[in-house]
């Protein structure tokens, strides 16, 4: 059977079990929360990102979940800066003129914090001067950092990011640094291959 875990990054984790970086800083990673063998992520969350991060055994269900061609819905809750107006929402709706290119349409919509919001350590920085709120913010694609370019595309820079949801799989109250594992899934044969005596 396929071992899949739900975990939930907490902000500076890298999404990786080792750390090529400087042997006198080292960065947390995985390996700090997860301790099960041979799984590996399916998929990444940048280290300034929190929130949910599957990982997996099993290298087709990795595939399946990461690579773009299959479109695997990801749901984000982000703070952003400034109160978005219609058009900002239409903007994101619609899809942003990225430097890599125009995005796929995402779904959006202004929500309230999050029930059971754990403090981020450290918090973010907030400007008094400036209002900020949330948005859930759909998307069928996964470009580098992403939705930090497309909130700053159309004018309100996120401060705070957090997934939530990756196709049918959700945190569900995981809190940061804890992981379960999902329901056993029986394990894909490779295409191409019949069961039983030829």
């Amino acid at each position: 059977m396929t071992r899949l875990i739900l975990f939930n990054k907490p902000y500076g984790v890298l999404s990786q079990f080792t750390d090529k970086g400087t042997a006198d800083s080292p960065r947390a990673t995985l390996s700090n929360y997860v301790d099960v063998p041979d799984v590996y992520p399916a998929g990444r969350l940048d280290r300034d990102s929190e929130g949910l991060l599957l990982l997996t055994d099993d290298g087709a269900l990795q595939a399946r979940i990461s690579h773009p061609r299959h479109k695997m819905a990801k749901t984000y809750w982000v703070q952003i800066e400034g109160l978005p107006g219609a058009a900002a929402l239409d903007a994101l709706r619609a899809g942003v003129s990225l430097k890599d290119g125009r995005t796929r349409p995402a779904e959006v919509r202004q929500i309230a914090p999050p029930p059971g919001l754990w403090p981020r350590e450290p918090p973010i920085r907030v400007r008094k001067s400036v209002p900020d709120c949330w948005i859930e913010l759909t998307l069928s694609e996964g470009r580098n950092r992403q939705v930090r370019r497309m909130t700053a595309a159309v004018g309100h820079p996120t401060l705070r990011l957090i997934r939530a949801r990756i196709g049918d799989w959700s945190m569900n109250n995981l809190l940061p640094g804890a992981w379960r594992d999902a329901p056993p899934q029986p394990r894909r044969r490779p295409k191409g291959r019949r069961s039983g005596p030829a």
